[in-house]
């Protein structure tokens, strides 16, 4: 850690072992915050402390020679300048304001004495201004700087906000998915170039930004790590070390928050595991599980894809998956390695190209994927699927091409590792393209942005596909083909205060609930996509089903669908109307006139017209 003041709190931070976690993350918060306010003075001080030096002996030598060299009054009289006559002088005069000679004429030995003192004083300021300008050019003096600016800023988010540890694609996905959320986050990235990036980006709420390394603990406890508003940290760094080290520092200085890390081995996944219980995003895994998914229940993987894709998301086409046979898979890399044991779990077979001749396969064929022999020898010709996983977005695309011209009836996937290679690979028309950035930051948000949706995505695969195809039915005729607004309800007291009788009755049926509020006859645009009641989840339930108080339910469908409903869950005489078609009067006043309005009972005519 660079500055030894922080590396002295933080120190003091880890010898607390007894503290209680709030009480510890308050006091980093507050360590990081007043070394690292103080640091950019330190700077300024050290670095600006000999021409300060400089500019006061000038000044000082200036004024006593003004005192010491004899002057005339205007009778003549011999003269001699008090000390604060020649201070007065020698500021406006060495800040080249000039007010003339003052208080009386100068002599010549004066008038040289000035001269003198104008030439020194010139030096000094030169001396001065281009040490300034060269300490604001510092490294070290814009980094502190960079840290006071960011502590501060943390410092008054007074809401909860998410720590992003790495700013690189998936993270720059990620951040623009939450900030359409309203979500806030603080960003930490090593590249200098990806925070300036981030300062030119359009969000909606201004973004704190720290360029520092992940892997110093004292940059996330600057990044608000120690902040009570943190509610969560997500390691999305290039570098898996990068990503455990976030692990370890949250799981040993902020056990309560929950965290998400990017890992690209499953090594790499075990050794972060071994801290508290993050959740470990593997790409290639997911890869592997979303091809699988892909092949056995298309309707599902559509549907899967389409809520990863976030609001405003168009409805993906659905795939043709082939049947059992034959797949080969070019680069027994990372991905090669997991994508062929996926697939064989599946049952299918497959052949793994690659030029190692090290790479311990049961099926494997030696050489450049490229190369018709090669692709011959791995069965291409029969075979059903091709995967180009290489970690080379060329050699993919040239793999892709080689193996539809040996056989253009082939199930194409392929790896994208850059993402200005996007376009090529878009009109390759791959089948099942994988982008590793993509693939993490969908699945982040899917975490993030509501639990209930995360769970909903880890639940639907088992109801089976013909209820996906139904279901996407279902949505489709409620938001059209672009995910609409998705949100979570609690039927609470505080949430629900106008359900509170009605879901107490027991017959609180989920149809009357999404009724229109101007009309009850026409149902809002939404669709509950799942109910979650003690620990259990109901997903897309119908119409009947029966609410109970507690219920949480996860809702997708348009934004002014959001709105009705919240008026039906907060106004009593709303409510009442959705559910019995009776229309109360809202307010007070309505309420005393129409009770006012009605009609005596005593003096009210019965059926024959006589009164009683």
């Amino acid at each position: 850690m660079g500055n030894p003041l922080l590396l002295f709190w933080w120190r003091l931070v880890r010898q607390e072992d007894d503290r209680p976690p709030a009480r510890t993350s308050r006091l980093l918060a507050s360590a990081a915050s007043g070394t690292e306010a103080s640091a950019p003075v330190f700077l300024v001080l050290r670095r600006m402390r000999a021409p300060l030096i400089v500019l006061i002996v000038i000044f000082a030598v200036s004024v006593l020679g003004l005192t010491l060299v004899p002057g005339e009054d205007a009778a003549g009289r011999p003269y001699r300048m008090g000390f604060f006559d020649a201070f007065y002088v020698m500021s406006y005069t060495a800040t080249t304001i000039g007010f003339g000679e003052l208080p009386h004429p100068f002599t010549p030995s004066q008038r040289m004495w000035v001269t003198v003192s104008i030439f020194l004083s010139v030096i000094g300021w030169a001396y001065a201004i281009g040490s300034l300008l060269a300490l604001l050019q510092d490294r070290a003096f814009r980094a502190a700087l960079a840290l006071q600016h960011v502590t501060r800023k943390v410092g008054r988010l007074g809401e909860p906000f998410l720590l992003l540890a790495g700013y690189g694609r998936a993270g720059e996905l990620l951040a623009h998915a939450l900030d359409r959320l309203g979500r806030r986050f603080v960003v930490l990235d090593r590249a200098p170039e990806r925070i300036d990036d981030l300062e030119l980006d359009s969000f909606h709420a201004d973004v704190p930004a720290l360029a520092g390394d992940a892997r110093d603990p004292g940059h996330l406890a600057v990044a608000g790590l120690g902040s009570p508003s943190c509610e969560a940290v997500v390691a999305l760094a290039d570098d898996d070390e990068a990503n455990l080290t976030v692990v370890m520092a949250a799981a040993l200085l902020r056990p309560d928050l929950p965290v998400i890390a990017r890992a690209t081995s499953p090594a790499m996944a075990e050794r972060m595991r071994a801290f508290g219980d993050p959740t470990v995003i593997n790409p290639f895994d997911r890869y592997g599980d979303h091809l699988c998914l892909a092949l056995r229940a298309p309707a599902t993987y559509q549907l899967l894809t389409w809520f990863e894709g976030g609001p405003g998301a168009g409805l993906p086409a659905r795939g043709r998956p082939p049947g059992g046979g034959r797949w080969v898979v070019c680069g027994y890399g990372r991905l090669g390695r997991s994508l062929a044991a996926d697939l064989r779990t599946q049952g299918l077979a497959v052949t793994v190209v690659d030029p190692a001749p090290g790479a311990a396969d049961e099926d494997l064929v030696v050489g450049d994927g490229v190369d018709p022999d090669v692709l011959a020898r791995a069965g291409l010709a029969t075979a059903v699927g091709f995967v180009a996983g290489t970690d080379n977005d060329a050699t993919n695309l040239s793999l892709v091409a080689a193996a539809r011209r040996g056989n253009p009836g082939l199930f194409v996937g392929a790896r994208q590792n850059r993402s200005p290679s996007a376009p090529l690979f878009a009109a390759m028309g791959v089948d099942a393209l994988l982008v590793p950035t993509e693939v993490v930051a969908r699945e982040v948000y899917a975490q993030l942005a509501t639990p209930l949706l995360w769970r909903f995505l880890r639940e639907m695969p088992r109801e089976g596909d013909a209820w996906a195809a139904q279901l996407i039915e279902r949505l489709t005729d409620v938001c059209g083909r672009h995910l609409q607004a998705l949100w979570t309800v609690p039927l609470t007291a505080q949430a629900a205060p106008a359900l509170t009788g009605w879901l107490a009755a027991g017959g609180a049926r989920l149809g009357d609930l999404l009724r229109n509020p101007e009309d009850r006859d026409r149902p809002l645009h939404a669709l509950v996509l799942l109910v979650l009641r003690d620990g259990s989840a109901t997903l897309a339930p119908g119409p009947g089903f029966v609410l109970a108080p507690g219920d949480e339910l996860l809702l997708a469908g348009w934004a002014a669908a959001r709105r009705a409903l919240a008026t039906t869950l907060a106004v009593d005489a709303v409510r009442e109307y959705v559910v019995t078609g009776h229309r109360v009067p809202a307010g007070w006043v309505w309420r005393r006139l129409s009770r006012d309005a009605r009609p005596d009972p005593r003096t009210s005519p019965d059926r024959s017209g006589v009164p009683r």
